[in-house]
């Protein structure tokens, strides 16, 4: 039976890290992007605010899609490692999806030379971006173990 405090306790505690760590990871990877050498700093800031608000979007749809697809009713409490995993798989294929989208198709942004990329296929996509939603969501979820009750497995 699930402690519904305990699910939110968890969700709040992996939200807050996601949001705090991905608004220091857009503010840290922008010189990554022209962005930061041709835009006025105002426009710059928008940009980490509107980038950080999509993360947390990105983010709760993860996670709440990883339970739903993953069956994991029990979550936090058992099946974190299931919940983590497929979390970390939608948020990484909607950033490729993403990146390639906003890069390729609508040109909303590109990548500055400082920007190491992967090959996927035919295109190539920011490595930043990638890791960023391998890394976030891998420090949330520790930060739920921690924050967790001991005698809440999750």
């Amino acid at each position: 039976m699930v402690d519904w405090n305990d699910r939110f306790r968890a969700v709040d505690i992996y939200l807050g890290v996601a949001a705090i760590t991905h608004l220091a990871w857009e503010t840290l990877q922008l010189p990554l992007y022209t962005i930061w050498s041709s835009a006025p700093r105002r426009e710059i800031a928008f940009a980490v605010l509107h980038c950080t608000v999509g993360d947390i979007m990105i983010a709760t749809s993860a996670l709440i899609t990883a339970i739903a697809v993953g069956r994991c009713w029990s979550w936090p409490r058992e099946d974190c490692k299931q919940v983590a995993v497929l979390t970390i798989l939608f948020g990484l294929s909607y950033t490729a999806y993403s990146e390639w989208f906003n890069v390729y198709v609508r040109h909303a942004w590109d990548y500055s030379d400082a920007m190491p990329t992967v090959r996927i296929g035919e295109i190539e996509l920011g490595l930043s971006p990638l890791l960023q939603w391998l890394i976030v969501p891998i420090v949330a979820f520790a930060s739920v173990r921690l924050g967790m009750p001991s005698d809440a497995p999750g």
